[in-house]
């Protein structure tokens, strides 16, 4: 949203007001997305899959994946089945590409048997779909040690 230039004090209260409603939109969209996305991943991981597009990059732990079908493989074939995610911090930005939207996630991974709970980072840039979705274009996963 532009700052208007040599606008009267309305000018600028509209859009600071928009710009207020397009963040508020856009930390909506971002949460809702969390829920779902670790939602699927904790209880049916394979379902990941319908929100990557062909075009879609993943960097897990420094691995570069490419498309669906090796994003799907990588999710599904981690060294673990079940586990649950506990969400710390959700931030959200609209980006700069029309209508998307950058999440940038921080939490936990706790895992069957383990004691300990593994900190990470995920990072999803969100692409809207002509439907009215969104896909995620780029997803970035680290653990966090230290």
């Amino acid at each position: 949203m532009a700052w208007p230039v040599g606008g009267g004090e309305g000018n600028h209260f509209n859009t600071e007001m928009e710009r207020c409603h397009v963040q508020e939109q856009v930390e909506v969209v971002g949460k809702a997305f969390v829920d779902h996305y670790y939602n699927l991943f904790d209880n049916d991981r394979s379902s990941l899959a319908s929100l990557y597009q062909p075009t879609s990059m993943l960097t897990f732990e420094g691995q570069k994946i490419v498309g669906v079908e090796d994003i799907s493989c990588k999710l599904n074939n981690l060294p673990f089945g079940n586990c649950k995610h506990i969400i710390s911090t959700i931030d959200s930005q609209p980006s700069a590409h029309g209508g998307g939207i950058v999440v940038f996630v921080s939490g936990s991974l706790q895992l069957p048997g383990e004691e300990h709970h593994l900190r990470f980072s995920q990072m999803f840039h969100l692409i809207p779909t002509q439907d009215g979705c969104f896909f995620v274009q780029n997803d970035f996963f680290r653990l966090n040690y230290g």
